[in-house]
């Protein structure tokens, strides 16, 4: 008997929206019996895709219009000259994209991709979808449409994928699906002699260590991107790092809150450049762990081991490779795994809720929440207000989700990424990172914090010993060799690379020709929240790394000081001439910080003075700057 025709989704996530959506298309393709398979790029080799006639491509614009990490090398194999035009012909695809239109390049990589697969010669299945996260029901206002007419398209030209009875059964009416994971319980004390540390093992390493190990396990399981294993762009190791100074940058009566963290990397052996990134894993507060743990009455104490279901069709699990791990403590993968304090938790996890409601007036709000219909509602309840998994489990108090469901619906607890601010010449043995605690006020009016940033400004290196797991990343913005003259523009804990940035140059300058350095700084208020100030001011004077008496300079720009508002790109502006010498003569220009209008204002400002100093219409002044980014000499590092 000949085989259906596979329906492939792949996806290319960088928070877990694309592959939600992803992992949504497949599950209502096992439901209509259709053979699927749901993998993120980096997990599937591109080579293979003319040998596959259905895909569908779920993709996320990060930053300022980059793809996601996962999507990197995907995406640079997809650009390769030699594919020809006729490389997919004969394969049918379908793309959607989430990104967000309070950005500049809204979709863009959904768009790039689309355009993409259609110059190799693919056919399209449907025309792109678009979602937004501006809309008041997020991406799924557009997605939901799109997927209906997804699965219109394919009952009508491609039936041939669907198995008999294909049907798919109404939200309120269908069984449970199953979980994607399987558990098994294991004996406390055959479990707890598997690993005993010894006396002069550190206990603190080993808890970091088991934390890691639960990690492990569940990704494997999910076969998903392993987001705490070492990716291929991460220098030497993974490394324990011990903070030793948590200092206050901003003053106390300042509104932000913004952190100068030092990390001790011991005898490790890192290395890393300046313009590197660090990677940190957050912890979750005893009482928060303790607190879920109650509500869904689980045993913390419990040791258990977490597998990938069988013959699943929507998941990579299908592909499971036999687990050898040792069993862990479920308080430890509560702990390190799952998100419940911080992370709203999807649609389909309402859906699931329902059928564990045991309340009536409760399924009934959990499956209006799950339907089309109630999709604004739900995302003004759970998006907009970002309400946690401990604060939806506790508004339907009748829900007891299995832990198998728990573990696949919790959103997985995730690393953070911070820009290096220190250079290992000037401080051997240890990195440096710029934190600035995230908080916001939801429409409800509730004062919302973010986990990493807030976790690490709690923690105090003078009281006890702090190791923190870290890894080390190759950073986007790469210092180019010491005499080339640098423009930089880094407002707020932008300025973070740009202090590793001089502090290398300061150490070479001593033994080397340097160019020279003009930064552009900003911030609210001079007396509130100046970062770093003596270190800039410092090496502004004595001939050092900004100082005019080598072309340099540091200006910065207090944008509440005064009733007009006055930004980074105003100081650009008001030294027009000296930024156009520094660029004639050869200069990279560096830029970092928020990705909303900052790098899009700093652009136009560059265009403007390229115009007005070199004498060039604005569309020559346009070509000009984009000629700098084709050479390697524009650069932007932002983050939302």
């Amino acid at each position: 008997m000949e085989e259906k025709p596979r329906l492939l989704i792949l996806y290319a996530s960088q928070t877990g929206n694309a592959e939600d959506a992803a992992e949504r298309i497949g599950r209502e393709a096992e439901r209509r019996h259709c053979n699927s398979a749901v993998m993120s790029m980096e997990e599937f080799d591109v080579r293979l895709l003319p040998y596959e006639q259905l895909v569908v491509f779920i993709v996320s614009t990060t930053g300022q219009g980059d793809p996601p990490d996962s999507m990197k090398e995907f995406w640079k194999f997809l650009l390769m000259r030699s594919l020809g035009h006729l490389w997919l012909e004969g394969t049918y695809c379908a793309v959607f994209g989430l990104g967000d239109s309070g950005y500049q390049k809204f979709n863009i990589v959904a768009k790039k991709l689309d355009k993409r697969l259609f110059d190799l010669g693919a056919n399209r299945i449907i025309e792109r979808g678009l979602g937004d996260d501006q809309h008041r029901s997020g991406y799924e206002a557009a997605f939901d449409p799109w997927l209906t007419s997804l699965w219109a398209t394919f009952e009508k030209k491609f039936p041939d994928i669907f198995g008999q009875g294909a049907v798919l059964l109404d939200t309120n009416t269908r069984a449970v699906d199953l979980p994607k994971f399987q558990i098994t319980y294991h004996d406390h004390v055959n479990a707890q002699s598997i690993h005993r540390p010894s006396v002069n093992e550190d206990s603190g390493i080993q808890d970091k260590l088991e934390c890691l190990r639960a990690c492990t396990m569940v990704e494997a399981a999910s076969s998903a991107r392993k987001t705490i294993s070492k990716p291929k762009n991460v220098l030497p190791t993974q490394c324990f790092a011990r903070m030793i100074e948590n200092k206050r940058l901003t003053g106390e009566d300042c509104e932000r809150d913004v952190r100068h963290i030092e990390f001790d990397l011991g005898c490790s052996g890192i290395q890393y450049e300046a313009g590197d990134v660090l990677e940190v894993m957050p912890s979750q507060t005893a009482a928060t762990v303790d607190t879920f743990i109650e509500r869904c009455r689980l045993d913390p104490n419990a040791y258990i081991t977490v597998e990938g279901r069988k013959n699943s069709k929507y998941s990579p699990g299908s592909d499971m490779r036999p687990l050898s791990s040792e069993p862990v403590k479920l308080r430890m993968l509560v702990e390190s795994t799952m998100d419940i304090a911080s992370a709203s938790p999807r649609r389909y996890f309402f859906e699931i809720m329902s059928h564990f409601a045991t309340a009536e007036h409760e399924k009934e709000r959990l499956q209006y929440f799950a339907s089309p219909e109630g999709r604004d509602d739900l995302y003004q309840y759970n998006q907009k207000e970002r309400r946690s998994v401990i604060e939806v489990l506790e508004d339907f108090p009748s829900v007891q989700l299995p832990l198998e469901w728990l573990l696949q619906l919790v959103p997985r607890l995730r690393t953070r990424m911070f820009s290096i601010s220190s250079s290992l010449l000037a401080h051997p043995n240890q990195v440096h990172i710029t934190v600035a605690v995230v908080s916001w006020m939801t429409p409800f009016k509730r004062k919302r914090y973010g986990l990493c940033s807030s976790w690490l400004a709690g923690l105090d290196p003078r009281k006890e010993k702090i190791l923190v797991p870290t890894w080390f990343h190759q950073g986007e913005l790469k210092l180019p060799s010491p005499s080339t003259p640098l423009v930089l523009v880094g407002p707020g804990t932008g300025c973070a690379p740009f202090r590793s940035f001089i502090q290398q140059r300061a150490v070479l300058s001593a033994v080397e020709p340097a160019g020279p350095i003009i930064f552009f700084f900003g911030c609210r208020n001079e007396a509130k929240d100046f970062l770093y100030k003596d270190f800039w001011l410092s090496n502004t004077v004595n001939c050092r790394v900004l100082s005019q008496e080598r072309g340099g300079g540091f200006f910065v720009s207090f944008s509440r000081d005064q009733e007009q508002k006055v930004y980074v790109q105003h100081k650009m502006q008001e030294e027009s001439s000296r930024v156009w010498n520094m660029l004639k003569s050869g200069a990279s220009v560096f830029v970092a910080g928020s990705a909303t209008k900052m790098p899009a204002d700093v652009m136009s400002a560059l265009e403007e003075i390229i115009s007005r100093e070199g004498g060039f219409s604005k569309e020559s002044a346009s070509r000009w700057l984009r000629q700098l980014e084709k050479v390697g000499r524009y650069h932007v590092e932002a983050w939302s």
